[in-house]
């Protein structure tokens, strides 16, 4: 033990871990006291990290107090039953850790720690909150999930710099209104399994918000309001008593993951299906159809749809992959367009059949927009309507059979983006590239392009947005991408990488980056670097083992997203609660 306290008084850490302690030491409480004569005193700090997690401790002593210098104070997973009320003379102390002990309640004496920004305290016997946490004004991180909290303090809401608050498993049956509304930083808010009837009105107020979990509950309907929450990703509303969805949440355009699974619902609003979601549950609910609109949610990659009485879905399109169901709803879509069109009046119908006359209408509305559309129109080749105008900013091109993209295109001096996805492209159309100076999104996703020159992508230097997704040919050898260093969404998925392209850990300016679908094995720490990173997408690849260094990526990450690995090196609970739960706990293994 003395070899231990020697190390820690030059460090200022002491872990006394794992220990199977049934006290603290009485001399970590004087360890300053206690300096060898072999130990020169100003080489000597104070203690400022205590860690005692994972032992048998009853008691903290009142001479807790008397390690001023504390920032740490680790005592998870212990036999605690209380907290001394020195703890009010730890003003420097940042993070609590109180997890899994048998304390009862926090004391008064909480709310004197003023420089506390992390307090956690899972899975302990508490039933309340003493309302002088409301002075802990730097907290940022409030756990307490797994307790028996009836209600929370109003003075909570004086916290206004809280980004993460989690409740989950507790007996709350309300949030107050006027406790919400004020956590204007807020990410990420963890309700869920308690008997909550509602979710406050003001939660539209949470611009911030990344991720709401309120399932298993006993609410009723959501409030419109929750339309506001426009950074959100992922809503986990299910197994609660929702007969109805608002209309309004189609305006979560950021909104990745929604979860609605055993509710009560009827029917999903078709305006939902402008929502770009990559999982959307709806599984046990009383559903008898889907909008048909859903098909054209491309994004999506799972929908899960059983425990419903469809009826109009064969069960094999029901229980079947989600690109299936999407196709079918697709071509149903499709049918009900072309009813419309062939009753719609001859004169002045809009829905024009024969498609040099789409391509002539689509023309005349982008002179005025200077945005032409083309998609889906069975196009062989780009029309001149393409290019005649030198003013036109974006071109869609997009589902047709185009096999090339001719030279006139670089008339088109002002075109900013490029859409060509689903085309029958085989050639890297370098030459028209290059003669597009104002170029900066480019999509040719699905297109049959073989191999990528070298040094292609210097002709597109000043891209923001490339989109290489299911090409059939191999991206160029690096370096390739940090030829354009103002990129910021980056998407690669089913393209069969077996690795990260070496110098995408250098595009320091990315934001969003999406490698779903591939091969890859393994995820190169040196992603870390990308300090900017809002969206990381590494669903369905074959990963075991996610580096601790990208914890480091918490502060700006909103979407991790990691299903379909055989990952082992993170328990399956954590990856349950999502993206935030993942980086700190990623972050929480770099630092230990």
């Amino acid at each position: 033990m003395e070899r231990v306290l020697k190390s820690a008084r030059a460090s200022g850490s002491l872990n006394l871990s794992n220990r199977s302690l049934k006290e603290v030491p009485p001399d970590v409480y004087k360890m300053l006291d206690t300096v060898g004569t072999d130990e020169k005193w100003w080489e000597v700090v104070e203690l400022q990290k205590l860690i005692l997690a994972h032992n048998n401790i009853t008691v903290l002593s009142e001479d807790l107090g008397k390690i001023t210098s504390l920032t740490l104070l680790n005592v998870s997973h212990n036999q605690l039953t209380s907290l001394p009320a020195a703890i009010s003379e730890l003003s420097l102390l940042k993070v609590i850790d109180i997890s899994h002990n048998k304390i009862a309640e926090l004391p008064s004496e909480i709310g004197a720690v003023v420089s506390l920004t992390r307090l956690h305290c899972a899975s302990n016997l508490m039933a309340s909150l003493p309302p002088s946490l409301g002075n802990l004004k730097n907290l940022v991180e409030l756990k307490v999930p797994n307790n028996s909290l009836t209600e929370l303090p109003e003075e909570l809401c004086q916290c206004s710099r809280l980004t993460v608050l989690d409740l989950e498993g507790n007996k709350l049956t309300q949030i107050p209104d006027n406790i919400l509304g004020n956590f204007s930083n807020l990410t990420e808010l963890n309700a869920s399994k308690n008997f909550l009837k509602g979710i406050p009105s003001d939660v539209g107020q949470l611009k911030k918000l990344i991720r709401l979990d309120v399932h298993q509950n006993r609410i009723t309907d959501v409030p419109p309001s929750l339309a506001g929450c426009t950074g959100l990703i992922e809503l986990f509303l299910g197994d609660n008593n929702l007969t109805s969805i608002p209309v309004e949440m189609k305006s979560l355009g950021a909104l990745s993951t929604l979860d609605l699974h055993a509710n009560q619902l009827k029917e999903l609003p078709k305006e939902l299906c402008e929502l770009q979601l990559s999982v959307l549950d709806v599984s046990n609910n009383n559903l008898s159809g889907l909008p048909a609109e859903l098909g054209n949610m491309s994004s999506l990659r799972k929908l899960v749809l059983v425990g419903n009485p469809l009826r109009s879905l064969r069960s094999t399109l029901v229980s079947g992959p989600t690109p299936a169901l999407l196709k079918f709803l697709r071509s149903r879509l499709q049918d009900e367009e072309s009813e419309a069109k062939m009753s719609a009046p001859v004169s002045g119908n809009i829905f024009v059949t024969d498609v040099p006359d789409q391509v002539v209408y689509a023309a005349r509305q982008a002179a005025a927009t200077k945005v032409l559309s083309l998609s889906g129109k069975s196009l062989a080749s780009v029309p001149q309507a393409a290019w005649e105008s030198d003013s036109l900013t974006s071109l869609d091109l997009s589902r047709n059979q185009i096999k090339d993209l001719p030279s006139e295109l670089s008339n088109c001096t002002s075109l900013e983006v490029l859409l060509v996805p689903d085309n029958k492209i085989e050639e890297w159309p370098a030459q028209t590239l290059a003669s597009l100076p104002r170029l900066r999104q480019l999509v040719l996703a699905r297109n049959p392009l073989r191999n990528i020159p070298s040094g292609a992508f210097g002709s597109v230097e000043k891209l923001k947005i490339l989109d290489l997704s299911g090409i059939s040919g191999q991206l160029p050898p690096a370096p390739a991408f940090s030829l354009m260093p103002l990129l910021e969404e980056l998407r690669l998925s089913r393209l069969r990488l077996r690795e990260i392209p070496s110098d995408i850990p250098e595009m320091l300016g990315l934001r969003i980056l999406d490698l779903s679908e591939n091969s890859l094995t393994t995820v190169p720490e040196t992603l870390s670097q990308l300090t900017k990173l809002e969206e990381l997408d590494l669903a369905n690849n074959n990963i075991t083992t996610l580096s601790p260094k990208l914890g480091l990526l918490e502060p700006t990450m909103r979407s991790l997203k990691l299903e379909g690995n055989p990952l082992r090196s993170i328990r399956r609970p954590i990856l349950d609660r999502g993206t935030k739960a993942v980086l700190q706990y990623l972050r929480d293994v770099k630092l230990a």
